[in-house]
């Protein structure tokens, strides 16, 4: 019985540590902010003001945006064309939108 137990306690704890950061925030609060602040530059993952900057996987990759901190970090503080989000949005909100916008890149928009 012990070993049965200790079984199913490490299948658990295996089960949560697989669980993608993206399933902990709220995709679909993401896509909401995202459409309401983001889509009008960057509809379906493109981007209106420099082609190749798109949210899409491989520009992610290429420009080292391919992680939920960078894209963070972009939306907070902005860059170059890009106005920063850090008044408009909560730390959750940016958060939300990073994670969509990482599960819509590695879905292909």
């Amino acid at each position: 019985m012990k070993r049965f137990l200790l079984s199913v306690c490490l299948a658990i704890c295996f089960l949560i540590s697989m669980v993608s950061p993206a399933a902990s925030a709220n995709l679909a609060d993401g896509a909401k902010l995202f459409k309401a602040n983001c889509s009008a530059c960057h509809m379906g993952g493109n981007n209106v003001i420099i082609s190749s900057k798109t949210l899409k996987a491989e520009a992610l990759e290429k420009y080292g945006m391919a992680s939920l901190d960078a894209i963070k970090t972009q939306v907070t503080n902005g860059k170059n064309a890009m106005p920063s989000f850090r008044s408009r949005l909560s730390d959750e909100q940016i958060e939300n939108i990073a994670n969509y916008v990482m599960t819509q890149s590695q879905q292909g928009w």
